[in-house]
């Protein structure tokens, strides 16, 4: 199993290293990209689109195969729903960081998305233990969209004071790259990459 990170100096609970960011696009379904992933990496399930039912049943066989892999997965929406569904931690969009305080007091995993510095400081007041920033690189999920680049990105990482996570256009060896030229040692997460990676198996 990979090493995890410390959410934060003040909790005794981790955050995974490497991570599979759900996106209703994905063609190979997220209940197959998990099966790959290696164990003690994280899933951020989002899926909005889906009714409450097909949504809770899709997590719970996520669930199933995080046991058995030693997976971390995180819902995003609300700390109530998260915790109600068995989720190990939520993933709370900006717009709703005022229930930063429920989802700590319900024992949860907290992380939330940061583009810039207002959300970076954001999460921050918040006390969430991992951010992930992104754009990093280009992505197909956002075609055209503006990015980072390293040196905002690695700025954003410090405004946070979260455990970072890089997001868009990642791949492996692009977090192996990112963490050579960082002492903070930040994760990362991806579609495409995990999607690639199924497609290639098949073959």
């Amino acid at each position: 199993m990979r090493p995890r990170h410390p959410l934060s100096p003040k909790s005794p609970n981790a955050l995974p290293n490497a991570w599979l960011f759900s996106d209703e696009r994905i063609a190979s379904g997220i209940a197959e990209l998990a099966a790959l992933l290696p164990p003690g990496s994280g899933i951020v399930l989002r899926h909005d689109s889906l009714a409450p039912g097909a949504r809770w049943r899709l997590l719970r066989r996520l669930m199933r195969t995080a046991r058995a892999r030693g997976l971390t997965v995180l819902l995003a929406g609300d700390p109530a729903t998260a915790r109600r569904w068995g989720a190990d931690g939520v993933h709370l969009r900006q717009r709703d960081v005022k229930q930063a305080g429920q989802a700590h007091r319900l024992g949860l995993l907290l992380t939330m998305p940061v583009h810039d510095a207002h959300e970076a400081r954001r999460a921050r007041k918040a006390g969430a233990g991992g951010v992930f920033i992104s754009p990093l690189h280009s992505t197909r999920s956002h075609p055209g969209a503006a990015v980072l680049g390293r040196a905002a990105w690695l700025r954003l990482a410090r405004l946070s004071g979260a455990y970072p996570i890089a997001l868009g256009g990642m791949t492996a060896a692009r977090a192996r790259a990112l963490n050579r030229a960082s002492r903070i040692k930040p994760g990362w997460a991806a579609i495409d990459a995990w999607e690639d990676k199924a497609v290639k198996r098949r073959r």
